[in-house]
């Protein structure tokens, strides 16, 4: 059976910390500490005594002055396993922890999950081809030698930095290491941990190129590791649940996000809030309890990417630059049917579309399998599309020589309807308005991915009122906008009396509108 060793770095908050190491050996786990050096010294000396009769509990030998994006923190991490390492012989797994983090499953289910796979579980993706870095500097994070603390030596930092580049003094990457990157959060076998400290004695080299790098925390153990190990023994992952908002900040964690953090596929937490003391309780009393079963639906980032993008939708007024001057044509009618419901929009062009022999197309702005021709390119991807928007749409009304052309578009596209609206050429808008049953909203949910097969009922019974919350305020925009021609189809109302904004929108005769109106099952889910 796994026993697992944490490895914990921390500088902070003693109390929490004691609290944190009675809790994972209270099951019969260990932990190694490393408290930052930079921290009073009486309060490492309170961790030390209270903690002092706990036979599970060991401390690196020496502290660290530790700092962001330097070496110390790899160093400091090194000295906690080298302790946990000599005084825990018995231990199987070595997991990487910090003082914010906390357990959100049973040590039972831990120690089975463990026992699962004989893998190595650490986030380790090619540094350079992967998009793990998402802004800034890539290659001189490595070709650079950086001493000085980004943070807190800004000036010397960056001084040195232009020195090196202006001199061209850069250095070659060790030969033989193909550099990864990924989270600092990992959870290694024995024998790789043994490996990665034989490793560490035997190649300075590679310890003096690592101790210059910038960030190495994120590159030293994910470069290692994967060097050492079999590809096929690595799970490119990290078994601690966390998340970024946009702005580079660790998402923290309160006690209304019990249930959610239960139900995610990782083992621990980052970052728990130091004020949600019932949070603590409850993960406390989870880790000890025994028979405890988990669904995992593993919706935590989609969620809270829907969730925190509401209320930051911009409106553009101003046209792109590649827009300037361009039109669909003065005597073009583009008609738009925007509805929520895909399959009922595609019912009615199937319908428009044998009745009046207009050109209709489907979703082309919101799925890639839209059916199109090819113009030569420009149809190809779905950031093609809404970057030449106007060129795309022109080319599809010479492609079928006609100067009607109806089209499918989600309500969230509200700038695409701007931007149309806004066009020389007559556009008209008919937004067909649906009802949503709970049924129809829980299988949306799981089709963009804000839930799966296994999200409990609560988590569904407190998004589904967010969800048509969304959807309504999406329609509500449309109206908002003010668009000149703009008409309403809404389930709710009879077919009567749904030809005349049909009739109107088309510039078709009414009965004819009526037999389009009277598809049978039209909005049938």
């Amino acid at each position: 059976m796994a026993k697992i060793a944490f490895i914990l770095l921390c500088h902070k908050d003693p109390d929490a910390i004691v609290k944190q190491a009675q809790s994972l050996t209270a099951v019969g786990d260990y932990i190694a500490i490393h408290f930052d050096a930079r921290a009073p010294a009486h309060a490492y000396q309170a961790i030390r005594a209270a903690l002092a009769d706990n036979p599970n509990v060991a401390f690196a030998r020496k502290r660290i002055k530790c700092g962001w994006g330097e070496w110390s923190l790899v160093r400091a991490t090194l000295l906690a396993v080298e302790a946990a390492v000599d005084a825990f012989p018995r231990a199987t797994h070595f997991y990487m922890l910090s003082g914010d983090c906390m357990a959100i499953k049973s040590a039972e289910y831990a120690h089975d999950f463990l026992d699962r796979r004989e893998v190595d579980y650490i986030e380790s993706f090619d540094y350079f081809h992967s998009d793990w870095i998402k802004t800034g500097w890539k290659e001189e994070r490595l070709i650079y030698r950086h001493w000085f603390n980004e943070r807190t030596q800004k000036r010397a930092f960056y001084a040195m930095f232009e020195v090196q580049k202006r001199l061209g003094l850069t250095r070659p990457i060790p030969e033989d290491l193909e550099i990864m990157i990924g989270s600092q959060w990992w959870c290694l076998r024995r024998r790789t941990v043994e490996a990665v400290l034989e490793f560490t004695r035997t190649r300075r080299d590679v310890m003096r190129f690592f101790a210059t790098t910038w960030i190495p925390d994120e590159t030293f153990f994910q470069t290692v590791v994967r060097h050492l190990v079999p590809e096929t023994e690595i799970d490119s992952r990290t078994l601690t649940f966390l998340m970024f908002t946009d702005y580079g900040m660790p998402v923290v964690f309160y006690n209304d996000h019990y249930d959610l953090l239960l139900s995610q596929d990782a083992l621990f937490a980052r970052k728990i809030s130091p004020e949600a003391s019932d949070l603590k309780r409850r993960l406390g009393v989870l880790y000890a309890s025994e028979g405890a079963r988990f669904q995992i639906s593993d919706e935590g980032r989609s969620l809270f990417k829907f969730l925190t993008q509401k209320g930051r939708i911009g409106r553009r007024f101003a046209p792109r630059f590649w827009e300037t001057e361009s039109t669909l044509g003065r005597e073009r009618e583009l008609l738009i049917v925007v509805c929520k419901k895909w399959h009922v929009a595609k019912r009615l062009l199937e319908r428009i579309r044998q009745v009046t022999n207009v050109p209709c197309i489907e979703y082309l702005f919101n799925e890639d399998t839209t059916p199109l021709p090819d113009l030569g390119g420009i149809q190809s991807t779905m950031a093609k599309r809404h970057r030449h928007r106007r060129a795309l749409m022109r080319m599809l009304f010479d492609y079928f020589e006609s100067d009607r052309l109806i089209v499918c578009m989600d309500p969230s596209n509200l700038d695409l309807l701007e931007d149309f609206c806004r066009d020389r050429a007559t556009t008209r808008v008919l937004e067909v308005q649906c009802q949503f049953s709970d049924s129809y909203l829980v299988g949306h949910a799981m089709r963009v991915g804000l839930a799966g097969d296994r999200t409990p009922q609560e988590t569904l019974n407190r998004l589904l009122p967010t969800i048509r919350n969304d959807m309504l305020h999406e329609s509500d925009r449309i109206r908002d906008a003010e668009f000149d021609n703009l008409l309403t189809m809404r389930e709710s109302d009879s077919p009567e009396a749904n030809a005349d904004p049909l009739a109107r929108f088309l510039g078709v005769a009414h009965d004819k509108a009526k037999e389009i109106a009277d598809t049978d099952y039209l909005f049938a889910d």
